[in-house]
């Protein structure tokens, strides 16, 4: 039987009000259970806000230098279990195990980042135009918050939004996404360890509709912060605008990686698989069109499907995996799917696409990396997310009409150039529609200490990560003061 994970409530380990939960799958062995959680409902929700309103007084009264602290303590007691959390990310998820250990990492740079911006809150005195007026502002929480967290990033994003809510003076209730909900509960259980006061921070885990639904309409709730589906954004917009708070959403991307004429090309085939390809391209951040220029369109795509070829599928677990599982048999249906959209619209699948079966491979969710050719602006494999390693390949005449093929797509996350021409650099960066720039770089692969968001679709609101991350779990008071009658 395997292990039965409880809710987090009011600092107390508390099992669901129904009694029943759910199960959570290896992607790389269906016939593994992992752990099992709670399948909690609307009911569990409305405790885990109450305690979270009770908490947030004394919680914002403490200094934020003593609230940093806690997130100190407990990125050593992730620290001194990294091995542990990262086996427990590729069981859960399906990424390889380094990948999962370069995440859980992440968690705890972040933990540690955001720890020392409790003695960081910038507030900024300004000179008055009236004589013996002092003018200053201050930060101050919003109160509890909601935190709703996606399956591809469970420790880094459940992190990088509980971090800075927490040393900002706010409560927190957060929903994980149910298809790996345990990466995030370890994140709690740490805080847990390193004493935070009860009800400052709670757990609820369970599905959209039952728990993320009722979290979003609770009123209690003064913010929420969600990763996820454009789709599933949407309706969390509409909600929480109907109620006036205060709503950070990040959601798709159909990230370019313009390479040039100009480009060392060996290279650029590394930057094309490491951004479309690792994480099982399971990325909001993951490269999903290659915009080559003309002159080495050729010579490229045969050192890019030769690397392609030479991939390791497997499970995440075993030395020498690259590609891991997609996450389910949903997203698989998906990244299927696609594959068929895109050859009955006229695009060449060039490379893999194939499911794999035989051996361990019929117990997972395993699916051969692809490449498509001849891909066109209208076609949905250029438009629409696959969130799959399917890499669309599309041919520019020129940097001008790169840029064109760049900017054509409703999303604006991240989008990269390869190239040694300066001038064309710096005209990429002016001109891209993205919020994520990256230069002789993969698309994905963003730092902690920097803000991270994108444009047009694929962000509402402001900046997570970095020192902007503070901006959307606080309010400004300004403060005027006069110091003679």
């Amino acid at each position: 039987m395997s292990q039965v994970f409880q809710n987090y409530t009011d600092g107390k380990w508390v099992d669901c009000k129904s009694k029943k939960t759910f199960a959570n799958i290896n992607p790389a062995n269906t016939k593994e259970v992992v752990c099992q959680h709670q399948a909690s409902g609307p009911e569990d929700v409305a405790a885990a806000c109450a305690a979270a309103q009770v908490a947030q007084k004394a919680w914002s009264a403490l200094p934020a230098p003593r609230r940093g602290e806690y997130l100190f303590k407990a990125a050593e007691f992730l620290d001194a279990r990294l091995d542990r959390l990262a086996e427990d990310m590729t069981r859960e998820e399906g990424k390889t195990l380094p990948e999962a250990k370069g995440e859980v990492k992440r968690a705890i740079n972040i933990f540690r980042y955001f720890g020392g911006e409790g003695a960081r809150q910038f507030s900024y005195q300004i000179p008055s135009e009236r004589e013996s007026v002092f003018c200053y502002t201050v930060r101050k929480p919003l109160g509890a918050v909601g935190l709703i967290t996606p399956w591809n990033f469970p420790s880094a994003i459940p992190a990088w939004k509980m971090a800075p809510a927490l040393v900002a003076g706010n409560t927190v209730v957060i929903k994980p996404a149910s298809q790996a909900p345990l990466s995030a509960l370890r994140l709690v259980e740490a805080l847990h360890e390193a004493g935070v006061p009860h009800g400052v921070l709670n757990y609820v885990s369970g599905s959209g509709s039952a728990v993320g639904s009722p979290l979003v309409e609770n009123a209690v709730i003064r913010a929420i912060s969600f990763t996820g589906s454009c789709e599933v954004g949407g309706g969390v917009y509409e909600k929480a605008t109907q109620r006036r708070i205060r709503v950070q959403l990040e959601m798709g991307g159909k990230n370019p990686t313009i390479v040039l004429r100009d480009a060392d090309l060996d290279y650029a085939a590394d930057i094309l698989v490491n951004g479309a390809f690792f994480s099982t391209g399971q990325k909001c951040t993951a490269t999903s069109r290659a915009i080559i220029e003309k002159a080495v369109y050729e010579p490229l795509l045969e050192k890019l499907v030769a690397k392609t070829r030479q991939l390791k599928v497997g499970n995440g677990l075993e030395t020498g995996v690259q590609i891991g599982p997609a996450i389910d048999d949903k997203q698989l249906e998906t990244d299927l799917k696609y594959i068929e959209i895109a050859k009955q619209e006229g695009a060449k699948l060039v490379c893999g696409g194939n499911r794999l079966t035989g051996g361990f491979y019929d117990q997972g969710y395993f699916l051969e990396p692809a490449i498509f050719t001849g891909v066109t602006p209208e076609m949905r494999i250029a438009q629409e997310e696959v969130f799959g390693p399917v890499l669309a390949i599309m041919v520019a005449n020129d940097f001008d009409d790169a840029m064109r093929l760049a900017n054509c797509a409703r999303f604006g996350l991240s989008a990269a150039i390869v190239t040694r021409d300066l001038t064309r650099v710096h005209q990429f960066v002016n001109q891209i529609e993205a919020g994520l720039i990256t230069v002789n770089l993969p698309t994905a692969g963003v730092e902690y200490q920097l803000p991270f968001g994108g444009t047009k679709e694929s962000s509402f609101g402001m900046r997570e990560q970095g020192p902007q991350a503070i901006d959307f779990y606080t309010e400004t008071r300004t403060v005027y003061l006069k110091y003679t009658q």
